[in-house]
């Protein structure tokens, strides 16, 4: 387990814990993967920042086949209580999207504070979207973000400083792409 001390006090880690675990027995599914995502992934949590908690999940081998013959849902989703903010995609969900370069899919792979690692998942699934990975995708998605988070952050006349991060990493992470033609780190701490 890859929970840094400084980033997750141990009270909202066992209470993360327990919600996976009630995910589970709620839904049927076994979480294979569960970290965090967003400003604590990235390096630069502020003392209001939520616990974006992000997990990939797989159904019994029956749910499977049931999708073949009628549409199911793939995604789990939570509201936010106690700045929690806990949302996992099934297996193949995930699978489809780091096939077309989801850049999310990228980060969550890649996040420096992970809760379950199922039988090495991040390694396995990783090494697969590093297969997959089209640099004009991640360009593309990375470019947008900085672009958007500017036109609805900076130029309004108070701009929490946070936001000006937002449009940074976005910009590095393209800037990486450019560099080293693979998917750009998740934490700011690499760079």
């Amino acid at each position: 387990m890859n929970v840094p001390e400084y980033s997750i006090a141990p009270e909202i880690h066992h209470d993360i814990m327990t919600r996976i675990k009630s995910t589970e027995q709620e839904h049927n599914v076994k979480v294979l993967y569960a970290i965090e995502s967003g400003s604590r992934a990235w390096g630069f949590a502020s003392p209001n920042s939520d616990y974006d908690v992000r997990f990939i999940y797989a159904h019994p081998k029956g749910w499977y086949l049931s999708v073949m013959l009628e549409d199911q849902r793939d995604v789990i989703e939570y509201p936010i209580v106690d700045d929690i903010d806990i949302n996992g995609w099934d297996l193949r969900k995930a699978l489809k999207l780091l096939r077309v370069s989801n850049p999310a899919i990228g980060e969550w792979l890649q996040s420096p504070i992970v809760y379950i690692n199922h039988n090495h998942f991040q390694t396995q699934v990783m090494a697969l979207f590093k297969q997959y990975y089209k640099t004009e995708r991640g360009l593309y998605h990375y470019f947008n973000m900085a672009k958007n988070n500017y036109r609805g952050y900076l130029k309004n006349e108070y701009v929490p400083r946070k936001k000006y991060l937002y449009v940074l990493r976005a910009l590095c992470a393209a800037r990486w792409i450019e560099r080293f033609k693979s998917p750009p780190p998740s934490s700011l701490q690499p760079w």
